[in-house]
């Protein structure tokens, strides 16, 4: 049992990371994205919000390299990874990639590559990353093929893909989210004039996921206040405010603490409320 044993641990190696893991997505893809002179003098190495951290061989590297962020950026958005927004240069060790078993990856040779560990300089290196760019580009457009409207990146059909689409829409809704938070009392309409891009359907969708969301929160501050634990009463009063003006659309002049409007619209949260702002 104990030499079966240690075969099976001789021959195992960790796991370069998780098939799903953003990281791993774009390292596998690093060298496609960039090509080979440029993946030889500069690596990502990290992710950190929605920056992609990059180790460069030198100052010139990162210099140059920063002429192209937003076609690298356009390039990894296109593998899944949407929350990367800009790149974050750093100087260090580029160190050779490895795979099972410690072995070196070594890519298939190209038509005027080096050899491994010899990068061409940075504005070679960045003029033939240009190049190869125009020609996908360039072939991407003969094939029929369109450009977001936005980010530039190539798609199939349409004036939008699917992050830049995916981000406006966020937009529109946090704006309409923090007007309705903000000023609860305004008609539908006169949101809609306000926030570019806002719809009939999506304010009533918003506002609905909205008010779950608010009642949510209010009944989480009522368990903590139960054990006696800090809440932020500041925000607890305004949310319960702005809840009700929103539920009931009620005139804001004519709302009252007590009133049975008030009552009716934050039901068993009401006594909780009122504890808040009495301010025991």
């Amino acid at each position: 049992m104990l030499s079966k044993l240690g075969t099976a641990l001789a021959g195992w190696r960790p796991s370069a990371g998780r098939p799903g893991d953003p990281l791993t997505v774009i390292r596998a893809a690093w060298a496609d994205i960039v090509g080979d002179d440029v993946a030889r003098a500069a690596q990502p190495v990290a992710l950190t919000g929605s920056a992609l951290v990059v180790i460069t061989a030198s100052g010139a590297w990162s210099h140059q390299l920063s002429f192209l962020e937003r076609e690298i950026i356009r390039s990894v958005v296109a593998l899944g990874v949407p929350q990367v927004e800009r790149l974050r240069f750093r100087i260090g060790t580029i160190r050779a990639a490895r795979g099972a078993g410690g072995r070196r990856l070594v890519r298939s040779a190209v038509a005027g590559a080096l050899p491994a560990g010899k990068p061409v300089s940075a504005d070679d290196a960045v003029a033939r990353f240009r190049a190869v760019v125009e020609r996908r580009r360039n072939a991407h457009r003969a094939a029929g093929g369109a450009f977001c409207a936005t980010c530039g990146g190539a798609i199939a059909t349409g004036d939008r893909c699917r992050p830049c689409a995916d981000g406006e829409e966020r937009g529109v809704r946090e704006q309409c989210e923090r007007i309705l938070f903000d000023a609860p009392w305004l008609d539908p309409e006169a949101v809609i004039t306000q926030v570019d891009g806002l719809t009939a359907e999506a304010y009533d969708r918003i506002r609905r996921r909205l008010l779950r969301a608010w009642v949510d929160e209010l009944r989480l501050a009522r368990k903590r206040h139960a054990v006696k634990a800090e809440i932020d009463r500041i925000r607890i009063r305004k949310l319960a405010s702005s809840y009700v003006l929103l539920e009931t659309r009620i005139d804001p002049n004519r709302l009252e603490l007590d009133s049975p409007v008030r009552q009716n619209a934050l039901g068993d949260l009401y006594a909780f409320i009122r504890e808040v702002e009495s301010g025991k």
